[in-house]
């Protein structure tokens, strides 16, 4: 059987110095490789001037230099925030969202890990497509490289709340984090890069284990253990008992506050008593942030909250808590990239 040519992008330093040294060229190109790739952007191997021509022609004969393919870009007429519709194979589709903040100063890529998600949660149009597949570390990396090519700017924070359920992909989306922290690599830094999931323990406990230095999200929306999973069928595999007692091992064990994503449905989570629970949590935990978000989706008959019901929901939790809350809004809402949205379109025109 043929072996599969190497694909360049998507790999770690030492896994470019196995690829040199098999094509009998020297070690010390793997780290010209991977500053050209990640620091310098380069597109093609053309470009890496660093190299001779020679050992240019070598790659070109025994490596790939891949890209995900360009779709659909939506651009927002309210905020800025763009969408990015990305081909990854043959009807596989996944989309990553630009967001600017209002000064300027804060640039965010939202990517996805995923093509699909093995998960339901009723809020998010992803879960409602079909699963095709975890994505490979250097389409994740890719995602990032043609969106800033494509607003022609760079970003300044990475959060994985694309497409998909990042634990369920677990190690190549560690693996792109890695890439993207490195200052020989994007550069950003441990703390501008956010891992996200649902609710799935095993990864949470795996992250607490290899002592991950990136920011960490739990999207929780319900804080009563016996009403969760009509909102998130995660909670049947990983209870949210389990999942609080993996939040406060996180604060624990790392030192550092967690995030927990709160996705406010009216007549579903927004009550007084849901506000009092979710102060619970978050004074059980330790060290938190809470980021509310109104829901953003109709499919599923819910509707969104108005402004007075987010304002006495976040007021009533703010009296029973001292953690920092967010009203995180819907930047994108109006071209379905806020939270929830991502592959709302298609699923749209498919069940017309």
């Amino acid at each position: 059987m043929k072996e599969e040519i190497p694909v360049l992008k998507g790999k770690t330093k030492k896994e470019l110095e196995e690829i040199c040294v098999s094509l009998g060229l020297e070690k010390y190109r793997a780290a010209q490789i991977y500053t050209g790739i990640y620091k310098n952007r380069y597109t093609n191997l053309d470009q890496f001037t660093t190299l001779s021509k020679d050992v240019r022609e070598k790659l070109k004969q025994h490596t790939s230099f891949p890209e995900i393919e360009p779709g659909r870009d939506l651009a927002s007429k309210e905020d800025g925030t763009r969408k990015f519709t990305f081909y990854v194979g043959e009807n596989k589709e996944i989309e990553a969202v630009w967001i600017p903040s209002g000064d300027g100063g804060r640039k965010t890529i939202c990517i996805s890990s995923q093509i699909g998600c093995t998960l339901n949660c009723k809020f998010c149009a992803t879960g409602l497509l079909e699963y095709k597949g975890n994505l490979h570390t250097w389409q994740i990396l890719d995602q990032v490289l043609q969106v800033e090519r494509l607003v022609g700017d760079r970003a300044t924070n990475i959060v994985f709340m694309g497409m998909g359920e990042p634990m369920h992909n677990y190690f190549s989306v560690m693996k792109a984090a890695h890439i993207l922290r490195d200052q020989e690599g994007f550069g950003l830094g441990a703390l501008r890069i956010t891992i996200s999931t649902a609710g799935v323990t095993t990864g949470i406990n795996r992250f607490i284990e290899n002592k991950e230095p990136f920011n960490f999200a739990i999207s929780l929306n319900h804080p009563n253990p016996n009403s969760r999973s009509s909102v998130m069928d995660v909670n049947d595999k990983h209870p949210l008992e389990k999942l609080i007692e993996s939040a406060k091992r996180f604060t624990k064990e790392l030192d550092r506050a967690i995030t927990f994503e709160y996705v406010m449905i009216p007549e579903v989570n927004m009550g007084r008593d849901n506000a009092e629970r979710l102060a619970k949590i978050s004074r059980s935990v330790n060290k938190c942030k809470i980021n509310v978000i109104p829901l953003n989706t109709d499919f599923t008959g819910w509707r969104r909250p108005t402004d007075d019901e987010v304002k006495d929901f976040v007021t009533h939790l703010k009296a029973k808590t001292t953690a920092p809350i967010l009203n995180r809004r819907s930047p994108g809402r109006d071209i379905n990239g806020a939270c929830g949205m991502l592959a709302l379109k298609g699923i749209r025109s498919e069940t017309r």
